[in-house]
């Protein structure tokens, strides 16, 4: 009796994570807390001649008047933070409808589960496959956000062959970062930085092309491990309430869904509307208004094709959307950070603070040490391009005063961005992806981060292995 009570004290006062708005509204005060410690500053933005961007002028650091957050600023930083995502927020809402939209013509449920009958007894194939496939379209258009919309379909297929909802996410988010980190012709990311560094475009190719086959190689291997356990074993998932909650979701393969015709024209209308999405990715720039309507178009069409009426309809895209407010507006509040941070001006104070580190850095660990600012840079700038924007004009000199090769600085800059893009909360790619697969951030983040700190040595090898090697070229 003595041993069981003990046992129940334990268990009573085991550590419990908090909830997720707790955990970034605490960062968000955490924040506004160093506006009244960190020193305010600015650098002047200038437009680059070259690539038209707006970059800062590293010479122009320059100490201002103290910003503080006030009591009520704080609270106003979650409401400005919902209107600097709006974009991203609507997104995921109008990603949700139209997609449930889709999945009440039965269409999805039909063609998932012949796929996953297809692959039954070798589920684990479709895991490096998908990484594979979606890791392209992250190391050349550089998916990010535009990952969300295939979320809910690597979810189905995902429990589907007895996996969760953890392993459907991650094949589609964690296989587009790989392709992203290793950037080989992401234009958005690598382009752009070695533009400002003024080297060829795309050159150096061959490493990051090498980097790309190990981050897919070994990112397949982590997942594959945990979802073996967790076929082995549901009770291992991390997310088993989830699971428990979404169980009827689980399609039944005993028992295939007959394939109408509504359902084939409603496939047809997906696939068609996937192509014109990447077409207008690649060819015209769209970005998340142009996804989010052709999305909206592909969800009423589909609809209507899979006999579903206009009133069906518009209910089915309330109840997708209504089910993912919690999710949704997480975004808002995660940019809420970098709100406060902005307002306060600690941003640049935090930037010039980290690369006058740098300098005073062993010549022999200073292309590691540009790599790791950037990691924490990534977390206050999210953004590829504009990390690169802001970044690349101050690490560029620095590393011609110290003989550094400026392809090692891309590439510092290129894994300082990408490595954590999916496990950072003020990364849109990866909280509109939890909150599309309903997964809360700090199940995510107990999945994600082993993994993480695997690329980040990953990352820091190669920065020394090329700094051996004088990778370049200049």
């Amino acid at each position: 009796m003595v041993e069981k009570a003990l046992n129940e004290g334990k268990e009573k006062k085991r550590f419990k994570v908090p909830h997720t708005y707790v955990i970034l509204f605490s960062i968000v005060i955490i924040m506004a807390i160093l506006t009244y410690i960190i020193p305010a500053s600015e650098y002047i933005r200038v437009e680059d001649a070259n690539t038209g961007r707006t970059v800062i002028d590293p010479a122009s650091f320059h100490y201002v008047e103290q910003n503080p957050t006030s009591f009520f600023d704080l609270w106003k930083a979650v409401p400005k933070g919902m209107k600097d995502a709006s974009s991203i927020i609507f997104f995921i809402f109008i990603i949700a409808g139209a997609f449930n939209i889709i999945t009440a013509t039965g269409a999805i449920e039909a063609i998932i589960s012949r796929i996953a009958l297809r692959l039954k007894g070798r589920g684990k194939l479709m895991i490096p496959m998908t990484l594979f496939i979606f890791s392209i379209f992250g190391g050349t258009i550089g998916m990010a956000e535009e990952s969300i919309i295939f979320v809910p379909l690597g979810i189905a297929l995902s429990r589907a062959l007895g996996y969760d909802a953890i392993v459907g996410t991650a094949i589609i988010l964690v296989g587009a970062a790989c392709g992203f980190t290793a950037g080989f012709m992401n234009s958005f990311t690598v382009g752009v930085a070695q533009g400002l560094a003024e080297l060829p475009l795309f050159s150096g190719i061959e490493l990051r092309l090498v980097i790309w086959v190990v981050l897919v190689a070994v990112t397949s291997l982590y997942v594959i491990r945990y979802a073996t356990k967790v076929k082995e074993s549901p009770e291992k998932s991390i997310v088993r309430e989830l699971e428990l909650e979404e169980k009827h979701k689980i399609l039944d393969l005993t028992d295939l869904p007959e394939m109408k015709k509504e359902h084939y024209l409603v496939l047809a209308t997906l696939a068609i509307g996937f192509c014109f999405i990447v077409y207008g990715v690649f060819n015209y720039g769209w970005y998340i208004t142009e996804i989010s309507a052709a999305f909206l178009c592909m969800g009423v069409i589909g609809g209507f094709l899979g006999k579903l009426g206009p009133s069906k309809v518009s209910s089915e895209f309330i109840n997708g959307a209504k089910g993912i407010v919690f999710g949704a507006l997480v975004v808002g509040v995660a940019r809420s950070i970098l709100i406060v941070m902005q307002d306060g001006l600690i941003m640049d104070t935090v930037i010039f603070s980290l690369s006058s580190l740098i300098q005073n850095l062993p010549g022999s660990i200073t292309a590691l040490g540009m790599y790791f600012v950037q990691v924490i840079i990534n977390f206050f700038i999210p953004s590829g391009s504009g990390q690169a924007a802001v970044t690349m004009p101050i690490m560029v000199p620095l590393s011609d005063v110290l003989n550094i090769n400026r392809q090692i600085v891309v590439l510092a800059y290129q894994f300082g961005d990408g490595i954590t893009n999916s496990i950072i909360p003020t990364a849109a790619s990866c909280m509109g992806a939890l909150s599309v697969a309903k997964i809360p951030y700090e199940k995510w983040f107990r999945f994600l981060y082993p993994l993480c700190l695997i690329w980040i040595v990953i990352g820091g090898v190669t920065i020394i292995i090329a700094s051996a090697m004088n990778y370049g070229p200049f």
